[in-house]
């Protein structure tokens, strides 16, 4: 909420999106006094500030948008006030058709009969428009216009190409400057940016959006990760599978997924006497792999594990480096429990994200909030149809967080389509709230796929699918491991640990007897030994986010020892290399 002045001061608060609606008005307003001819689309608020699409002959350049910066100042000085009113249909459109504003026509066509068709008028501008707005400009005391780029109108890339306009503003200066820090602090952290800078990823246009690539250095931390969670896993008595990326339309059909999720399906592909498609998820697949034998209640809680590749058909104006991707490599696992198991397997699972995420990775727990999502009862369209179900799952996480004394909130609408979930939010170092380990609860999956263990009582019973996954995907969490620490991994994750210096041509020799030394040990090392000057060398290996650099030079070379160098530390000052090998692997390597 913002709190903003009125007249004969008093004070009012208004929801960010009004604030911002009413500012895309006044950039409406600059562009068409400053752009006669431009034609209106739309201009709504979004996340973090707002847009508004215009068509015009050519591309806004800087200078434009300065100009029009300046003239909305102007606009929000006359302190104009909004005044709202609503037309017939046939007068709305006479009215856009006299301004020459062919976007709105379209728009108001295709508005529902019987819908109230509204306008809002500021000075001698006129908007078609829900609203609401602010009661006049003059409360916004501080605007700048971010960037300008092509959209497509309505989305679509068969419609003509507009140029659009992002901005943002605030009641008061401080917070406009506060928020342009926060914006160039989450450019220096895009991990986009910085996967380029150290080498990590790359994607192209030959290989598909939404498809990135990882070089040596993505693929060493990708590798690395998921032999740590597996290892995990593996301690924790999971079993881990490979099952295909492609199955038969049947399997996804039985599952449900095809009812609830084919949209973000990649289509089908026809082959003889089959209809397969990409896999977007991998539990109908472990389903048949429990399935593969019958189970004794002894036997239980079985853990299935996989690192397995995943494909959903994202909108291309969605993907986003390696946050948001069409193929993803996720660290899924099904656990296969009776029912007098699932406190304690929920539990596990809460424990286990806690020590990855706190304990090996170092985030601060008020960094965590656990949600309970649920279904959304006035939706029931989306979720499999048993309301039994549904409370018996929903009330058991409900229990389950409450015994384990964790404090969480509950959002309808944010259920899985087969049953509640218990998802950790974390808020970033960008101040976002993201979700990437997650436990749901499954009794709907066993019934559809008809799994069965033999009981105690020499019955056959139904188990109940616990659904978890602690990195989420390896792409999206490498994304957010990179934003968090500005691509300064720690040591065990850095693709190279060491790297080692030379200062003259004379001191290769010694230089790759300690490069083979450090290898010897496991350690990641490369040797730097062409002819630049030290102090390049160093600057290049701490733009790189090497943990290590190792100078070699006459000295060291004498006393058969390194002068070592810190990316943390700075100069630590000459060492004997078994010392070095024994700091780092106190380190963790």
């Amino acid at each position: 909420m913002f709190k903003i002045k009125l007249h004969g001061g008093k004070t009012m608060e208004v929801e960010e999106s009004t604030f911002w609606h009413t500012t895309s008005h006044v950039m409406a307003q600059a562009v068409k006094k400053l752009f006669p001819d431009a034609k209106l689309a739309i201009g709504p608020a979004i996340e973090n500030g707002f847009y508004y699409d215009f068509d015009v002959e050519k591309p806004f350049s800087e200078e434009d948008l300065k100009a029009i910066e300046e003239e909305m100042k102007k606009i929000v000085k006359e302190d104009l006030e909004l005044e709202r009113f609503e037309l017939p249909r046939e007068e709305a459109l006479k009215l856009m058709k006299e301004k020459d504003e062919p976007y709105k026509v379209e728009l108001i066509n295709d508005l529902p009969e019987g819908e109230v068709i509204s306008f809002y008028k500021q000075g001698d501008f006129t908007d078609l428009c829900k609203g609401p707005h602010l009661p006049s400009t003059g409360s916004i005391k501080a605007i700048k216009l971010l960037s300008t780029s092509g959209a497509y109108w309505r989305g679509s890339e068969k419609n003509k190409m507009l140029q659009r306009i992002y901005g943002v503003s605030f009641p008061k200066a401080s917070e406009l400057e506060e928020h342009l820090a926060m914006l160039e602090e989450a450019k220096q952290r895009d991990h986009r940016k910085i996967g380029k800078d150290l080498d990590l990823f790359m994607t192209h246009e030959l290989v598909g959006s939404g498809l990135p690539l990882y070089l040596p250095n993505g693929a060493t931390i990708r590798r690395i990760l998921e032999r740590y969670i597996q290892d995990k896993e593996i301690a924790l008595g999971y079993k881990h599978v490979y099952t295909p990326s492609l199955a038969n339309v049947a399997l996804y059909k039985t599952s449900g997924h095809w009812d609830h999720y084919k949209d973000d399906m990649f289509p089908p592909m026809k082959m003889d006497n089959e209809e397969l498609v990409l896999r977007p998820m991998n539990c109908p697949h472990h389903m048949l792999v429990y399935k593969y034998k019958l189970h004794s209640y002894k036997e239980l809680p079985i853990r299935i594990g996989e690192l397995a590749n995943d494909f959903r058909y994202e909108d291309s104006g969605s993907v986003c480096g390696l946050e948001r991707v069409r193929q993803m490599c996720q660290n899924d696992a099904h656990l296969f429990v009776r029912p007098d198991q699932i406190k304690e397997e929920v539990g596990n699972v809460l424990k286990l994200i806690q020590e990855v995420y706190q304990k090996d990775f170092g985030f601060s727990p008020d960094c965590f909030k656990y949600r309970l999502s649920l279904r959304d009862k006035a939706n029931k369209e989306k979720y499999i149809d048993n309301d039994e179900m549904w409370e018996s799952a929903e009330s058991q996480l409900r229990a389950i967080l409450k015994e384990l004394n964790i404090d969480f909130y509950e959002a309808e609408g944010e259920a899985a389509f087969y049953g509640p979930k218990i998802d950790i939010q974390i808020r970033t170092a960008l101040n976002h709230d993201v979700t990437i380990p997650t436990c749901q609860l499954d009794f709907a999956l066993p019934e559809r796929f008809e799994l069965e263990y033999i009981g105690e009582d020499g019955a056959k019973h139904r188990p109940v699918v616990i659904h978890r996954a602690i990195l989420g995907s390896s792409d999206r969490f490498i994304s957010f491991l990179i934003e968090e620490t500005k691509g300064a991994l720690p040591l065990w994750l850095s693709p190279v640990q060491v790297k080692v210096l030379t200062i003259a041509d004379r001191h290769i020799d010694y230089a790759k007897k300690v490069v083979s030394s450090l290898a010897s040990q496991n350690v990641r090392v490369e040797l730097d030994d062409r002819s630049e000057k030290i102090g390049y060398k160093i600057r290049e290996a701490q733009l790189h986010k090497i943990p290590y650099m190792l100078i070699i030079g006459d000295k060291e070379v004498e006393n058969e020892q390194i002068g070592v160098r810190s990316r943390s530390e700075g100069d630590i000052g000459a060492m004997k290399l078994n010392d070095f090998i024994d700091k780092i692997k106190s380190e963790k390597i």
